[in-house]
């Protein structure tokens, strides 16, 4: 019997049943959309933080003091970080071109009625080079000449937050009673790689913060940045040496600790994969549950149409036709279903895109591997019942009630 007899049957077999077609292909349908929308909202969230992380500088290092555990009680290292060491960095290294210091005092600026509770940060001029910053209006302070100048450069959040009425150039913000007087402005960043607001800034010579506001000559924080991509790795070896160095360090265990964006961005993606491995893998229980259902429906329909078969037999059908009959059905069935997934998967992404402004990227690759699932699924559950059918004695069928 040929292959396009058997669809004709396979076909008004279905249509014969449209209810519980309906049904059977509504499994697969939920189950394709659910693995194609959780597939586009895993792949678009990981390339989002990517390009974020990206943002703040792909060859970005921070060093910061190392912490010690001693019972149980997480201990900061009695080893801090100095202006010396910048200088060292800046004079030594050969594999950085950039070096920033990082103070951070926390507080409310103010100009007139107007406040933000704005992070004011004191850095050098290298940190707009390392973290990808550009200055839109004005200029940045000068390490040398503005060194412990009362003198800032602020963020576009912070100058819609206190500066609503126009060009913030020249006026004076009060930051913890000690005014600061805004010598520049930066270009839109957008948020960060945790979604804070990259905007919402404001730099000071970290000169002046430390005598200033935090009269201290510690420094939380020194960014670095590396001379290209794959450098980072010696970059780090390099830093640490020369702060060693400096210290005369001979026990074990490193004073600092030194990341790289490169390491930040590997650990944040490989748990971005994890999770859209965990979002496909509960959207792929429901594709799952409708081949069950598939199975399930040619069961009743092999149980039902047994008289069909065996009459088809005693007329000449062999088993190998009645194999490939209940087989089409089924693809068909799982076949329909992978379609109109398809389509829902990609409005559904589509929606929730707009709807919630969620990045959502539906890949091609996902949409054929979620085609093939169901080529499969209809090959893998439909198999069972098409032998069961295909296997019947004739007669017995015949005499079936």
């Amino acid at each position: 019997m040929s292959i396009s007899t058997l669809v004709k049957i396979a076909l008004k077999a279905l249509f014969r049943n449209r209810m519980r077609t309906f049904l059977s292909v509504l499994g697969i349908v939920i189950g394709v959309a659910a693995v194609i929308t959780m597939v586009a909202m895993g792949e678009g969230s990981k390339k989002s933080i990517k390009e974020q992380m990206t943002s703040m500088g792909t060859n970005a290092i921070i060093i910061m003091p190392n912490r010690d555990r001693r019972g149980g009680v997480q201990m900061e290292s009695t080893e801090s970080l100095e202006e010396e060491d910048v200088v060292e960095l800046r004079e030594k290294a050969t594999y950085i071109n950039a070096v920033s210091p990082m103070i951070t005092v926390g507080g409310q600026a103010i100009v007139g009625n107007n406040n933000s509770p704005t992070q004011l940060s004191g850095v050098s001029s290298d940190y707009l080079i390392i973290r990808n910053y550009e200055i839109e209006d004005g200029v940045m302070f000068d390490d040398v000449t503005d060194r412990m100048a009362k003198v800032c450069v602020i963020g576009q959040s912070v100058v819609r937050n206190l500066f609503p009425e126009g060009n913030p150039i020249g006026k004076t913000i009060r930051y913890k009673s000690i005014p600061l007087k805004v010598i520049g402005t930066l270009k839109q960043k957008g948020s960060g790689d945790f979604g804070q607001d990259q905007d919402d800034v404001i730099f000071t010579p970290y000169q002046t913060v430390m005598k200033r506001f935090s009269a201290t000559t510690n420094i939380r924080q020194i960014y670095c940045n590396s001379i290209g991509e794959g450098y980072a790795e010696k970059a780090t070896e390099e830093i640490m040496g020369i702060l060693k160095e400096r210290r005369s360090w001979t026990r074990p265990t490193d004073p600092f600790r030194v990341f790289t964006q490169e390491e930040m961005i590997t650990m944040v993606t490989s748990t971005s994969d994890m999770l859209s491995l965990v979002l496909t893998a509960i959207a792929g229980i429901s594709l799952l549950v409708g081949g069950i259902g598939i199975m399930n429906i040619m069961y009743v329909s092999v149980t039902e149409r047994t008289k069909e078969i065996g009459l088809r037999m005693a007329i000449g059908a062999r088993g190998r036709d009645i194999l490939l009959q209940f087989l089409i059905e089924s693809i068909m069935i799982s076949l329909l279903g992978g379609f109109v997934g398809i389509a829902l998967g990609i409005a559904a992404s589509e929606i929730v895109k707009s709807a919630l402004n969620w990045p959502m990227i539906v890949s091609p690759t996902s949409v054929m591997v979620s085609f093939g699932v169901c080529f499969a699924t209809g090959v893998f559950f439909g198999w069972y019942p098409a032998r069961k059918a295909s296997r019947l004695d004739p007669i017995e069928a015949l005499r079936f009630e």
